[in-house]
């Protein structure tokens, strides 16, 4: 039995036959699919995973993600919600992992711009202050909020 190697005008001629079935849209969700998975994994939180925690990975695969909402909410509507789903599970991961107290510390070291002369930051009022309480969601911790 002898098996021929396809030439390599036969490979290139496969190959562009391949090319021209793929879709950017489907590119854009196998791109988020791969960063909910990096994502996920660099959090350590699976098993085997452990040495792999890195927050700042975490964080921008959060970001991507979140950048490349929009075009899927355009390109591929059905798939919205799982990858929503999937990026809150990624967010609460990130939490875990001490990726928020790791952004406040961070906003803290970080020089921020001179305030303007003359302009004060915005304060709540006392009486905002007294009653200004997180909301149901914030409290159960299901609520992604930067920086909390």
């Amino acid at each position: 039995m002898s098996t021929e190697q396809p030439t390599e005008e036969e490979l290139r001629a496969a190959y562009e036959a391949e090319v021209k079935k793929i879709r950017v849209e489907h590119v854009v969700l196998e791109h988020v699919v791969s960063l909910v998975n990096l994502g996920m994994r660099r959090t350590g939180l699976s098993k085997g995973t452990e040495d792999e925690r890195d927050v700042e990975q975490v964080r921008l695969a959060i970001d991507a993600i979140r950048a490349m909402l929009p075009l899927l909410e355009r390109t591929a509507p059905e798939q919205v919600k799982p990858v929503r789903d999937a990026l809150s599970q990624l967010q609460l991961g990130f939490v875990k992992i001490g990726g928020a107290q790791g952004q406040d510390q961070a906003e803290k070291e970080a020089p921020g711009p001179a305030p303007e002369e003359g302009v004060r930051p915005a304060q709540p009022s006392p009486k905002q202050q007294e009653t200004e309480e997180p909301g149901p969601a914030q409290r159960s911790g299901r609520l992604w909020v930067p920086g909390q």
